[in-house]
C-alpha cells in the first residue's frame, strides 16, 4: 500500500515540484479511498479539511444533492483536485462532492500537512504552490467560459 500511495502521489499534480524523497515523506500522510457511484464525499454546507486528488473516475459538484432541484454544477476529471478552498481555510462547501462513477481518491488532511511545518516546511510550501497553481487553472478556465458565453450572447443579440 505504501508503494501504491507513493506512486499515485508521484503521478499527481500535487507532486509537481516535489522530489522523490519529499514524496516519500508526504505519501504516508495521505490515504487512498475507493468510492462507488452516488457516494457523497462532502455534503453541501459542511466544512471539510481534506484535499481530494482524483486518481480515477469522475466527481460531481452537485447543488441540492438528493432533492428534485439537484443540479450538477461541474464535474472533475481524474488528475484534478477538489476541496482546495475548504482545505486552505475551512470554508463551507457551496455544493456536495459526489462520485459520479466508481472513483479512486487520494485524501490529504490539512493537519497532516501542517505536521510537516517544523520538520519539512519546503514540502508544505511546494504543496501549497501546487494547490494555488490548480486554483489558477480553474479561475482561468472559468474566465474563458464566461468570455465565450458573453461573446455568444452578444453575437446573438441576446437571443438563444
Amino acid at each position: 500500500m505504501e508503494n501504491e500511495l507513493f506512486n499515485l502521489l508521484r503521478q499527481s499534480k500535487l507532486a509537481y515540484e516535489l522530489t522523490e524523497d519529499q514524496c516519500r515523506i508526504l505519501a504516508p500522510l495521505i490515504d487512498l479511498h475507493d468510492y462507488q457511484e452516488g457516494d457523497v464525499l462532502v455534503k453541501e454546507s459542511s466544512s471539510d479539511d481534506h484535499l481530494y486528488i482524483l486518481v480515477q473516475g469522475t466527481l460531481g459538484i452537485v447543488k441540492q444533492h438528493g432533492t428534485p432541484e439537484q443540479a450538477i454544477l461541474n464535474t472533475i476529471a481524474a488528475g484534478n483536485f477538489a476541496g482546495e478552498l475548504g482545505f486552505m481555510d475551512g470554508t463551507e462547501r457551496y455544493a456536495s462532492l459526489v462520485a459520479m462513477e466508481p472513483c479512486k481518491v487520494l485524501r490529504l488532511k490539512r493537519s497532516n500537512l501542517e505536521s510537516l511545518l517544523d520538520t519539512d516546511p519546503i514540502i508544505v510550501y511546494r504543496v501549497m504552490r501546487a494547490i494555488l497553481r490548480v486554483a489558477h487553472q480553474i479561475q482561468y478556465r472559468q474566465a474563458m467560459q464566461q468570455q465565450e458565453l458573453t461573446n455568444y450572447l452578444y453575437k446573438q443579440q441576446g437571443r438563444y
